[in-house]
């Protein structure tokens, strides 16, 4: 892990079977005063309803959680969920949603949101890919890592499902691997003073 990465620019996460308990248990463990901004994929259908992620997850995090808008400006401290059925972009300081085609059957797509936050973000960037089913989030890791960003990944064995954190490890030299505790206290302790 480089060491030196304690204050990144942007955390993006990504997540699908089982991710809304991760998820909770991730963002539970961020201090009232968490500076960074974090850009948050859950895989959910078209239909699931709006703002009930976004409720459930600031039931258990102390900072203010929102769903991402189209051209939202990216602001501290604040964690942003992309919208069912809409791709989350990252484009410099602010998001973009697309409805273009599903990648890896996927809208939102995890490689989408990490792609794009890499291309604007570079070696500021950290991505987290927690439990899921699927392969999804394995290219985009790449391209954080190859951009000069910092990938984290859930412990497969502390996931409900262990396939997309297993697809990211095997394919791409993470920095660390961490069982979901860990990995929130890792997170927790970004961008906040010795």
């Amino acid at each position: 892990m480089a060491e030196d990465l304690l204050s990144p620019r942007l955390i993006v996460v990504g997540t699908s079977w089982g991710g809304a308990d991760a998820l909770a248990a991730l963002l539970g463990a961020l201090p009232p005063e968490f500076p960074v901004p974090m850009a948050v994929v859950q895989h959910r259908g078209a239909d699931s309803l709006e703002g009930v992620l976004v409720r459930f997850l600031q039931e258990h995090c102390a900072v203010p959680v929102r769903e991402a808008d189209d051209k939202d400006a990216i602001e501290d401290g604040t964690v942003y969920v992309g919208p069912s059925d809409y791709h989350l972009l990252v484009e410099k300081g602010s998001f973009a949603l697309s409805v273009d085609p599903p990648v890896t059957l996927s809208r939102p797509s995890i490689d989408v949101l990490f792609e794009s936050a890499a291309d604007s973000y570079g070696p500021d960037l950290v991505a987290v890919v927690l439990t899921g089913a699927n392969r999804d989030g394995t290219d985009g890791a790449r391209a954080v890592k190859e951009q000069g960003g910092v990938v984290l990944v859930q412990d497969p064995g502390s996931a409900t499902r262990p396939e997309m954190p297993a697809a990211v490890i095997h394919s791409v030299e993470v920095d660390e691997v961490l069982p979901l505790e860990r990995l929130a206290a890792r997170i927790a302790g970004m961008g906040l003073e010795p």
